[in-house]
């Protein structure tokens, strides 16, 4: 759905309709050839932007593109200070825009934009499960709340030119996608789960009424490429490897179209990833992964999204590599676009 003068303030933005035009340090920007907003750029200790006009219907998005617009394409660039003749309150409010020290400036810090939670999480449900504590097979660990339906996470890569998006697996719909990508070698190498329809039908349905993994696909341009297990680690069987918190995620990484693998897809589909597990919870404070340790491409494409390999241990099945990346050196290092 797109972006316009006429859609309601939480639409997913379809940013490739947003443009910019840069003049003499004059940054302008407009959605579906409507002026949004008119900004002075000057450089300092960050970059100082001074507010020229804005859309008085929505003011608060307006913000927010510029805001996106000038973090996105400089990832090195850590705040924005901005100078605005009068208060916007809701992007004070939801922490786009912190008050600084004199009147009329504002701060906007890299590392709160990108925990934002929209756009990139859609009409996903907001605010914060409640916390109550429940003991399964010996485990303590909060009551997780009910698994989302449908997308859950949609971002316009401008590296890439495309769009990255996370959607629930549906068994009927996804069953023949996954059973091909389970019985490519390739995969069966690192995965070990091959097999016939009925049985990658019985392991989906089990993971289906397991409530603390959720079974993912991703997409590049609503294309389906891949397939990923987030679960919560507190009652997983990494558990007893590493000090688990009540909140942190793991991850389980299968890309199954070959025409989809390489390093630039990863940076694309990791960074996606661990974004939307960041955001579907401010609790969780580490994304953990525990890949084979001979797998030694996967750990590298890891460690270049600043994953970093904690240990080696033993499962059962596998000598493992223990990844791990908290939710601080991910939005003050992480390279969205």
């Amino acid at each position: 759905m797109p972006f316009d003068a006429a859609s309601p303030p939480l639409n997913v933005p379809r940013w490739h309709n947003l443009q910019a035009d840069e003049v003499d340090q004059r940054l302008s920007l407009t959605l579906e050839g409507r002026p949004l907003i008119t900004v002075r750029l000057a450089r300092g200790d960050s970059v100082e932007v001074h507010l020229e006009q804005l859309c008085p219907e929505r003011p608060q998005q307006a913000l927010w593109a510029a805001c996106y617009w000038l973090l996105s394409r400089d990832p090195a660039c850590q705040r924005l200070a901005w100078h605005l003749p009068q208060p916007v309150l809701q992007a004070v409010a939801s922490g786009l825009l912190l008050p600084g020290a004199a009147p009329g400036r504002y701060v906007c810090e890299r590392t709160l934009f990108w925990q934002l939670p929209q756009p990139w999480l859609g009409e996903s449900p907001s605010g914060v499960y409640p916390q109550q504590m429940l003991l399964t097979d010996g485990k303590r660990h909060p009551r997780r709340a009910p698994k989302p339906r449908g997308e859950v996470y949609r971002r316009f890569d401008a590296r890439l030119g495309a769009w990255v998006s996370l959607r629930t697996l549906e068994v009927e719909q996804d069953l023949e996608r996954f059973n091909r990508w389970q019985n490519n070698p390739r995969v069966m190498h690192f995965w070990q789960e091959g097999g016939s329809l009925a049985q990658h039908r019985e392991y989906l349905d089990k993971l289906a009424a397991d409530p603390h993994t959720l079974t993912l696909i991703g997409c590049f341009d609503d294309q389906p490429f891949a397939y990923f297990e987030a679960y919560w680690a507190k009652e997983d069987r990494i558990a007893p490897f590493y000090p688990a918190g009540d909140y942190d995620r793991g991850i389980h990484m299968l890309v199954g179209e070959e025409a989809h693998r390489g390093p630039h897809k990863v940076a694309s589909w990791l960074s996606a990833l661990v974004h939307y597990l960041f955001l579907d919870d401010p609790r969780t404070q580490r994304v953990v992964a525990e890949p084979r340790a001979d797998n030694a491409k996967m750990i590298g494409y890891m460690q270049g999204q600043c994953f970093h390999c904690e240990k080696e241990f033993d499962f059962p099945h596998k000598r493992a590599a223990l990844m791990i990346i908290g939710r601080e050196r991910f939005f003050e290092r992480c390279e969205l676009a």
